[in-house]
């Protein structure tokens, strides 16, 4: 990295003391040199960045990556993955199992780690609760922990066996690893790929309801109080299940939970014109649903936003809606889905860069003197085209695909590396 000075920039960090004031930053060396309202340099080969009505805070983290790697590199792998988080803002990302063969032993995990070795992106994997993500036996989890893996998930195959999610809750909690819940009822959800509801009705499809979702979630919190261990939900989507947590949290059990950006943003009614790029799972749901988990962000029920980024072929998307596999491309637009959800520039920061590292217990990075940087430096008024030109991605399926979109990342800075989008 050059020497870098970022001027008049709008610092976002609640434990700061600088929180919201304009501050200059020098950047040297992969570190912060100085912090302070004005910063005067005499060195010729600075470099400049004026961040004018910008903000600066530290790196976005996101708890829900599909990187594809290994076995489905054709989707995406992780430097083209990385490529498209570090263009969203994000300079650390948890991957999702979802991978053939899953990440499911030391050897996976050892792949991923190993990989990802000097990218500007810190690349964390997430094993498998069971083997093959099959749900039937408990995967070698501490072994995973003790190279590198930092939560357990079945990815998009929730757990139906409780037998089987309560071992796994009380094995973690004995060398203090995390299981994430994709709280998703099997028998409920039926295998629809649309929220149940007056539009599933109005299009004679059959829904996926709410119930499948919180059915799981109050499943799962009764065995993490009763094996008094952890539990985080991945990509909450309904109004019962913000409820559930939230009444977990204030009896004090260990909760926490995250949600997607589009589902703060898109409801069910997208669906009317089959484009299978808002095929998601968990489903869009309705215009209540999103009032809720917006007020569940804001009283801190929810603790991280994530992108769940799935990328896919255009075989795989560009078919009938039933038929289409779920998921979009989103690491490049989770920050103009947030402003778009009407979310502050203090709230995105708390659910992106804070919350995501507290999830998992990893250290939040400094933004003290000589701190490594890891920064990211985002505008929430700029616009931009999400096309082939600025996606990062090696998939298209993406609903905003081609769109101009409000709310731009500058430039992000981690591991003595640099990225700015021009």
């Amino acid at each position: 990295m050059a020497t870098i000075l970022i001027t008049s920039a709008t610092l976002v960090s609640a434990a700061h003391p600088l929180h919201m004031s304009t501050v200059d930053v020098l950047l040297k060396n992969g570190k912060i040199e100085k912090l302070a309202k004005q910063i005067k340099s005499d060195d010729k080969n600075l470099r400049q960045i004026d961040a004018k009505g910008s903000f600066l805070a530290l790196g976005f983290f996101d708890l829900n990556v599909n990187f594809g790697e290994p076995g489905y590199e054709t989707k995406e792998d992780i430097a083209t993955g990385s490529a498209a988080a570090a263009a969203g803002g994000f300079t650390a990302v948890a991957v999702q199992p979802n991978t053939n063969p899953p990440i499911h032993s030391r050897s996976e995990v050892a792949l991923i780690v190993n990989t990802a070795k000097g990218n500007l992106v810190d690349v964390y994997p997430i094993g498998t609760i069971s083997r093959k993500r099959e749900g039937k036996e408990l995967a070698e989890l501490f072994d995973m922990k003790q190279t590198g893996a930092v939560a357990f998930s079945d990815g998009n195959h929730a757990v139906q066996q409780a037998g089987l999610m309560g071992r796994a809750l009380l094995y973690a909690k004995g060398f203090q690893g995390l299981i994430m819940s994709h709280p998703e009822d099997d028998s409920i959800a039926g295998g629809n790929k649309m929220n149940e509801g007056e539009v599933s009705t109005y299009l004679g499809m059959k829904g996926n309801p709410n119930l499948a979702e919180s059915i799981m979630v109050s499943r799962d919190l009764f065995l993490a109080e009763y094996n008094e261990a952890a539990i985080h939900f991945s990509t909450i989507s309904t109004e019962e299940s913000v409820d559930l947590i939230k009444k977990a949290k204030a009896k004090g059990l260990k909760v926490s939970c995250d949600v997607a950006a589009h589902n703060l943003v898109f409801t069910d009614e997208e669906v009317k014109g089959f484009d299978s790029n808002y095929k998601v799972n968990p489903p869009l749901r309705t215009k209540k649903d999103i009032k809720a988990l917006l007020k569940g962000l804001k009283d801190g029920t929810i603790d991280a936003i994530v992108s769940q980024h799935t990328p896919h072929e255009i075989e795989f998307k560009n078919v009938e809606f039933q038929i289409a596999y779920d998921g979009i491309i989103a690491s490049q637009t989770v920050l103009p889905l947030l402003i778009k959800a009407g979310l502050s520039p203090e709230a995105i920061v708390e659910k992106l860069s804070v919350g995501p590292r507290k999830v998992l217990s990893l250290p939040v990075p400094s933004l003290e003197e000589g701190a490594d940087a890891n920064l990211v430096l985002f505008s929430t008024d700029k616009k931009w085209i999400f096309d082939a030109k600025t996606n990062k991605s090696k998939a298209a399926n993406s609903p905003l695909f081609g769109q101009e979109l409000t709310g731009k990342v500058l430039a992000v800075f981690n591991n003595n590396q640099t990225v700015i989008n021009d």
